[in-house]
């Protein structure tokens, strides 16, 4: 059984810098309603950033300059006292006005999670329903898992680029769907290695924060939602739905709560710098998985009820690496399959064991270390000097309570001794899948909670 969230309107962004944040941010994505915190003190326990202020039994408060939105104080909070911004007001008058394309860029884990919002059992996996339930709303779909498999042909290609180029290299050829294509990358000399994921968006204003020297490590790649929002307000208004792109509301359904924060960063406005139009925005809103259940309760669909068809077409193909970047390790996994394929010139099997990486999977452990043996095709093995190559790699499994995860493998690379060539970090423990927006459980505690907020109204 899940429990209701409490949410509050939208906001504009920031006029001028505030803080930790600058223009056109958001600031106070997630708080703690105060009428309701008893001061148990649980979110402190499960925030990676030390945002949390007031002592226990007092009324807590989130210090939003040091908070990195991912929302795990809110999907732990036994008492129900954090809420969520939410943008379902913004969306429902979108979907009605039929002159605007409203384009859901869906998540890989909302799939496995909007169920439970409707009486199904965790993790049911419901994605014809919830195709047919988006369409009965009245978005376009954009699967997220496409834009997942852009990434990993940008992050991996980066990748492989950062590796040849500290080995000396000045080209590297890649040999992709039977054509061979010449990377330049003595230009990425500059970038060092280990190379971090970016598609976490509270992983990335975490560094931010707390890491800045990390900055440079970090994958130049966009996340996954804001390729796709860049996409579908270029490629996607002008050859798929054939409309001016001032039509287009592209809308991320996510797991996540730090994704709403992302989606108004100022520098991903890259729709706009194409059209020469500083209005248009990549992503104009973002709805969490329990948002999403909201929009369809509010338009009479009944969930669970609904078919379970899939008709994918245009945005809606994706590949099996896609799907997993909703776990801790997917991303990894995801990358080292781009990178067997390229250097060793195999194609994937879906039953060839080759092709599955479980010592990447990061799941039940909060730091997972690899090295994976990739054997090299000929024409690599002139490149590299060897007939294979073994790539160091290590996922971090949620950042930990002030970050305690991380910090070894962090350290290890500030001081020039990590041994790794690539580095996943997910911020919320098991990954996506335990986002801050996903269905929150219901937590009885009975007695204890009657005393706690005896006490807390005292």
């Amino acid at each position: 059984m899940v429990s209701k969230v409490r949410t509050f309107k939208s906001e504009k962004g920031l006029s001028q810098d505030v803080g930790t944040y600058r223009r056109g941010e958001l600031r106070g994505v997630i708080r703690i309603n105060e009428e309701v915190c008893v001061g148990c003190d649980t979110c402190r326990g499960v925030c990676p950033a030390d945002a949390i202020e007031g002592s226990v039994g007092e009324k807590h408060k989130i210090n939003l300059d040091k908070c990195v939105v991912c929302g795990q104080c809110l999907i732990n909070c036994p008492f129900d006292a954090v809420e969520q911004m939410s943008f379902v007001e913004d969306v429902l008058p979108k979907l009605k006005d039929k002159q605007t394309k409203v384009v859901a860029i869906v998540a890989p884990a909302v799939r496995v999670a909007i169920a439970e919002e409707f009486g199904a059992k965790p993790g049911t996996l419901a994605l014809g329903r919830l195709w047919v339930a988006l369409k009965k709303a009245g978005f376009e779909i954009y699967d997220n898992n496409f834009a997942a498999d852009q990434t990993i042909l940008e992050e991996g290609t980066e990748l492989l680029a950062r590796i040849a180029a500290h080995a000396g290299l000045k080209e590297l050829p890649v040999y992709l769907w039977d054509k061979k294509l010449v990377l330049e990358v003595e230009e990425y000399k500059h970038k060092p290695l280990p190379q971090f994921t970016s598609c976490c968006p509270a992983w990335v204003r975490y560094v931010e924060l707390y890491y800045p020297d990390l900055i440079p490590y970090l994958s130049t790649c966009k996340s996954p939602q804001q390729m796709a929002g860049a996409t579908a307000k270029t490629y996607g208004a002008k050859d798929v739905w054939k409309v001016a792109v001032e039509k287009v509301y592209t809308v991320g359904v996510m797991p996540c709560t730090a994704k709403i924060f992302e989606a108004f960063r100022p520098e991903f406005d890259s729709a706009g710098r194409y059209h020469k139009n500083e209005s248009i925005r990549d992503v104009d809103a973002v709805l969490t998985t329990r948002d999403l259940a909201e929009i369809f309760r509010r338009l009479n669909i009944d969930f669970m009820r609904l078919p379970e068809e899939r008709d994918p077409k245009h945005f809606m193909w994706y590949s099996g690496g896609a799907t997993i970047f909703g776990v801790s390790g997917g991303v990894m996994e995801a990358a080292i399959r781009f990178a067997f394929h390229v250097l060793s010139g195999k194609s994937p099997s879906p039953t060839a064991l080759e092709w599955e990486f479980h010592d990447v999977r990061g799941l039940t452990n909060p730091v997972v270390r690899a090295t994976v043996t990739i054997p090299l095709r000929p024409e690599y093995q002139k490149v590299f000097n060897d007939k294979v190559i073994r790539l160091k790699v290590c996922v971090v499994n949620g950042i930990g309570y002030n970050g305690a995860h991380l910090k070894p493998v962090v350290e290890e690379v500030l001081k020039g001794k990590s041994p790794y060539q690539f580095i996943e970090v997910m911020n919320c423990p098991g990954g996506c899948i335990n986002g801050g927006g996903q269905p929150k459980q219901a937590m009885s505690i009975g007695f204890i909670q009657k005393v706690f907020y005896k006490l807390g109204r005292g």
